[in-house]
């Protein structure tokens, strides 16, 4: 195996790691503390965490798994290695659809619409504006991380069969 191919299937792995990591944290602590809140609070919480996401320490993750895990795959299927590229580009194909392109279609406007409302000071519109979008957005959020955590795993399974040649 070539270090060419062990490294980008590396970085894929650090990569989708990170990402997995990132939807993860949503699920299990972000979305109930802000669910647990006053809806005003959380709107306000979610349109800044939403504003500042977009940084040079989230893009490599969000943007690079996939085109990484199909570069790696790529090294791997030259490498003569078949079953090491087809768990790498799985893993490519099934991050770019059900991760980043998941992100794009729904949560990203879903984000967006809320980030372009005034906060209501009013609790019961706030509640009403949160509860529709809280529950939607963490279904998808969801999705996302069951996608991203097989991609994880489909990485391990890659470089297994790259250390097993």
């Amino acid at each position: 195996m070539s270090r060419l191919t062990f490294g980008t299937a590396f970085l894929g792995l650090v990569l989708s790691g990170a990402i997995f990591g990132f939807f993860y944290a949503w699920v299990c602590s972000t979305m109930w503390g802000l669910d647990a809140t006053d809806p005003r609070v959380a709107i306000a919480a979610m349109q800044a965490m939403n504003a500042s996401v977009r940084n040079a320490i989230f893009a490599p993750a969000f943007f690079g798994t996939g085109p990484v895990l199909l570069l790696a795959g790529v090294f791997a299927f030259r490498s003569q290695n078949r079953s090491a590229a087809k768990w790498f580009v799985s893993g490519g194909l099934l991050y770019t659809l059900g991760g980043m392109v998941l992100t794009m279609v729904v949560n990203v406007p879903m984000n967006e619409t809320l980030g372009a409302l005034i906060v209501p000071e009013d609790i019961a519109s706030a509640r009403e504006i949160w509860s529709d979008y809280s529950g939607r957005w963490q279904i998808f959020n969801q999705i996302r991380t069951l996608v991203s955590g097989v991609v994880l795993i489909l990485v391990g399974i890659g470089i297994f069969e790259l250390a097993r040649k």
